[in-house]
């Protein structure tokens, strides 16, 4: 199985100041990780293109593209313009959003024309708390929101899932589908915990909030209780991932305690219901994870399973 592995200078571009835990070094530490566990060789390296705005507008309002493009092309080097309390635009943040977005909606191109089985998208900014109207939670634009909008409404798949295993709930993605039972999504996420959402109960909502301190065994009982009875029932004819690595045990903006296995396992268990229903269709882009070390061997582990490498 050929995995594809999308990413672009730009992405590093977009920084938000020295102090803030979304940084650059992210997208750094997972390529020195993919050298360090010797499986750069065996992915397929792309270039994300730049997203054309029509692919971002399927999701969010002109208004929600318009403040990020005009304050961010307003920015002279070294500014920064704060859409929240810790969101913040520098000059090349457009620039690096319409990647990041590219991004995903290639790899959903590619793996549905064949080219690859399925892709990895290391990408920032990141996007699962982007609100159809707003910005918010480190993220400009959903990148698996428009990437699943892109392969429903361009490409005419009936049913996609979402699964989402970051530790914060993706607010912005549900909030996109609330409506659309075209789209499974599935998540667990630390609760009570920012962005203080969810879940929504609703049939093609399983969103499933967890304790502080929950570790892979509980994760893994949910999966297999809650998320694999769903995704079977919904029968996607492709997965998207929102791949956030914050839930591991070292990493500060969490409190939860998963290990770099626990991410095999759980794509293991995507890739066996892909497989099943949608011809091993996958796309997974990076959404959480501020430990840079647990980071790389996160991604590292993730993308041994994608690959079959394991």
């Amino acid at each position: 199985m050929t995995t594809a592995f999308y990413t672009h200078a730009d992405c590093q571009r977009h920084e938000m100041g020295s102090w803030h835990p979304e940084c650059p070094a992210r997208l750094q530490a997972i390529e020195d990780q993919l050298v360090a566990s010797r499986i750069a060789d065996f992915l397929d390296r792309r270039e994300a293109p730049l997203a054309d705005v029509d692919a971002i507008l399927r999701v969010h309002s002109a208004d929600a593209v318009a403040r990020v493009r005009e304050h961010a092309g307003a920015l002279a080097e070294g500014d920064y313009y704060p859409l929240d309390a810790d969101t913040m635009l520098n000059a090349h943040s457009w620039q690096a959003a319409l990647r990041a977005a590219g991004a995903a909606v290639a790899a959903t191109d590619a793996v549905l024309a064949g080219e690859v089985g399925n892709a990895f998208c290391s990408i920032r900014p990141p996007g699962h708390h982007a609100r159809p109207s707003e910005a918010m939670g480190f993220c400009l634009f959903g990148n698996v929101a428009i990437a699943a909008r892109h392969a429903l409404d361009v490409r005419g798949l009936e049913r996609v899932a979402i699964v989402d295993f970051d530790v914060h709930h993706g607010n912005g993605t549900a909030e996109a589908f609330l409506d659309d039972p075209r789209v499974l999504m599935t998540s667990f996420f630390q609760h009570p915990f920012y962005p203080y959402s969810g879940p929504e109960n609703l049939p093609h909502m399983v969103n499933l909030p967890v304790a502080a301190y929950a570790g892979g065994q509980e994760v893994r009982a949910l999966v297999e209780q809650h998320w694999l009875p769903a995704l079977h029932a919904h029968r996607p004819q492709m997965i998207f991932i929102s791949a956030g690595f914050d839930a591991h045990r070292e990493d500060d903006l969490g409190q939860m305690t998963l290990v770099e296995d626990d991410y095999a396992w759980i794509t293991r268990r995507i890739m066996e219901v892909a497989g099943e229903h949608a011809q091993g269709r996958i796309v997974s882009c990076l959404e959480g994870g501020y430990n840079l070390s647990a980071l790389g061997r996160s991604v590292a582990a993730h993308l041994k399973a994608l690959a079959g490498l394991d």
